[in-house]
């Protein structure tokens, strides 16, 4: 066995290790492994990329911030070429569109985007291989990328039908949290490595939102968490949509995966500083910095690899 084969599984078994203590869970399988060590360290892109977005209320207000943030970081010429949203959608409905009313298949078949990220629901949802392979006839060197999101409701539903109207989000434990995302990250992780090996290279990468996302949660339960009080406060509904500090978390995760650089440093972003609550301040954003780089670094399918520790 080479040295550098012995790190890399050291390196997986650690990360595995730390996601449990941490609150951030991901599922280590083989393939996953296999591309981890054939990687080199990931280098950070320096050049503006051309996005494309679909997804629900969950992912499109990531375009916005992305750019933004993409600008703070010194990365010229970011460009999104376009939005699908629809709310409450899975992947397919974009798919659908009648009349490609939001020109997705149009931008992706010219060749006209770098990165497409997609945000779905729950599995099945046959849009995601259809996106994938029209994506790669236009760019064969394009990226995919699958929101793994947080459950609506606090519940895992697959139907998506059972909609209560009263939801405390103060009352799961991070255990809880882990358990009950737990079977949603498997399908979701399993289903990106079953595209990838049918494309036969990595296509398709994860970013890991919903595991950053429970370990915020369980910060905040620990009183860890500057300006947070209590889980509630991330939630402007009990649907789960997003207040300015999980907005904020979400974005750091997506801009982390597609420039594969760490967002630790950036300024405040601009949904942090119009929500005019002096407590959501610069140790809060580096707070939600520190757990989307960590969240992505340790998820096998990011597609985003530290440099190993000499």
């Amino acid at each position: 066995m080479s040295l550098r084969t012995r790190w890399s599984r050291t390196l997986t078994a650690a990360a595995v290790a730390v996601g449990l203590t941490t609150g951030i869970l991901f599922l280590a399988n083989p393939t996953a492994v296999a591309i981890a060590e054939d990687a080199a360290a990931t280098q950070p892109i320096e050049k503006g990329l051309r996005v494309y977005s679909a997804g629900h209320s969950f992912h499109y207000f990531v375009p916005g911030q992305l750019a933004q943030m993409a600008t703070a970081a010194g990365i010229k010429d970011h460009v999104q070429v376009g939005l699908s949203a629809i709310g409450g959608s899975r992947v397919i409905q974009h798919w659908n569109v009648l009349d490609d009313k939001f020109k997705s298949k149009e931008v992706l078949k010219s060749g006209r985007a770098d990165v497409l990220t997609l945000a779905p629901i729950h599995l099945p949802d046959e849009g995601i291989e259809k996106f994938a392979t029209l994506a790669l006839e236009g760019n064969p060197d394009i990226r995919v990328t699958v929101e793994e999101f947080w459950l609506p409701y606090d519940i895992y539903d697959t139907t998506f039908t059972n909609h209560p109207k009263q939801v405390d989000h103060n009352a799961p434990t991070a255990d809880d949290l882990r358990k009950l995302h737990a079977p949603y990250f498997k399908s979701m992780d399993a289903h990106v490595e079953e595209l990838n090996k049918k494309f036969g290279k990595p296509v398709v990468f994860v970013v890991p939102a919903g595991q950053a996302i429970i370990a915020l949660r369980e910060k905040i339960i620990a009183g860890q968490a500057p300006g947070l009080k209590q889980q509630a406060d991330l939630f402007t509904d009990p649907i789960g949509h997003a207040t300015a500090p999980l907005e904020a978390l979400v974005s750091y995760c997506h801009f982390a995966v597609i420039y594969k650089r760490s967002p630790v440093g950036l300024p405040l972003p601009q949904v942090l500083a119009a929500a005019n609550k002096p407590e959501w301040d610069d140790k809060l954003n580096r707070l939600l910095q520190e757990l989307a780089w960590e969240a992505v670094i340790q998820h096998p399918l990011s597609g985003v690899k530290v440099a190993a520790a000499k």
